[in-house]
């Protein structure tokens, strides 16, 4: 039942992140950018949904899932491909690009830190 809500959490939290860092990359830098950033962070928070589905669809007594086994396979593919057209085709720099790809290792960050200080 927690564990419903921690990831429900991680994904509200990895929106805010990505919106707060969008806006901060757009104020520091310039819009393509921001950019890079903000298609790097949703390409991050697919991942974890896919992966979060994933996780619940092995549940005993979940539906079968039809699909998903390949499409988890393929997303790292999927994240290649979306990365070299937005660096190479449209020119925007790799490291927002990098940046935004770890939005949702730092939402888990966030989310542990969370619930460290919430258990007390």
């Amino acid at each position: 039942m927690s564990g419903d809500r921690s990831l429900v959490r991680i994904l509200w939290i990895g929106i805010g992140l990505t919106a707060a860092g969008t806006i901060y990359v757009w104020a520091t830098r310039d819009a393509r950018m921001a950019t890079g950033f903000l298609t790097g962070a949703g390409l991050s928070l697919l991942s974890f949904h896919t992966l979060r589905r994933l996780g619940e669809g092995l549940q005993p007594g979940a539906a079968p899932m039809r699909g998903s086994a390949a499409f988890f396979g393929l997303r790292y593919i999927i994240i290649g491909a979306a990365a070299y057209v937005i660096v190479k085709l449209l020119g925007i720099s790799v490291m927002p690009v990098l940046a935004g790809l770890f939005v949702s290792a730092a939402a888990v960050m966030v989310e542990i830190l969370y619930e460290l200080v919430s258990s007390k």
